[in-house]
């Protein structure tokens, strides 16, 4: 693992775009339902145990939290969306939210976008991965749970969701597990390069 994702600290929360950090060097957001596995996903991949929140109920993800790697570069927890029992006005907030960000934020490199295996491409999700493809931004998905299914089960349910989005060469599928560990060393090959991290922190 890079170096440069222990190293990831909290930054701050902003419940719209105007109270982000402020819009240069390097992002990369993380989006997807609210039962997709957001926080697992980043506390993974970052080797910590409590970077973002986890929690048992969906939907807890209200704002853009950010964590810094360096001065330069950040990865973004978006609001979950399509799961949590909230009032419509706060899910109208939280989309807006996200349509801001995603639209308006010129330090974004790519978007990470996570679906449970078991339930991919939802309306919301190909929502998302049409205001990426409007907006040119490559979306990196993570099949998450990837352990709830067998591994036959998994990599068909893989190629499914590469076939349906064949004619999209920006976006990129893979499997992975927060709890197995898998998939971990394919994203943070992807992040690597939309945040252009060097092997080593103390090259470049």
């Amino acid at each position: 693992m890079n170096p440069y994702y222990h190293r990831a600290h909290f930054l701050k929360s902003a419940a719209r775009l105007s109270q982000s950090p402020v819009d240069s060097g390097l992002e990369v957001a993380f989006a997807g339902r609210s039962n997709a596995g957001k926080s697992s996903a980043l506390n993974t991949l970052c080797g910590q145990k409590s970077l973002a929140r986890t929690s048992k109920t969906p939907g807890r993800t209200q704002l853009l939290n950010f964590f810094s790697l360096d001065d330069d570069r950040r990865l973004v927890d978006l609001p979950g969306y399509g799961y949590a029992k909230v009032a419509e006005s706060i899910k109208r907030q939280w989309q807006q939210a996200l349509a801001d960000y995603i639209e308006h934020r010129q330090c974004l490199q790519g978007l990470i976008l996570l679906m449970d295996i078991r339930h991919p491409l939802t309306a919301f999700d190909l929502q998302m991965l049409q205001w990426n493809t409007h907006q040119g931004l490559p979306t990196h998905i993570l099949l998450t749970k990837a352990d709830k299914l067998k591994s036959g089960a998994a990599k068909n349910a893989e190629l499914k969701v590469r076939r349906a989005l064949s004619d999209h060469p920006e976006i990129s599928v893979q499997r992975f597990s927060a709890l197995k560990k898998q998939g971990i060393d394919e994203c943070h090959q992807v992040l690597d390069i939309w945040l252009e991290l060097a092997t080593d922190p103390r090259e470049g």
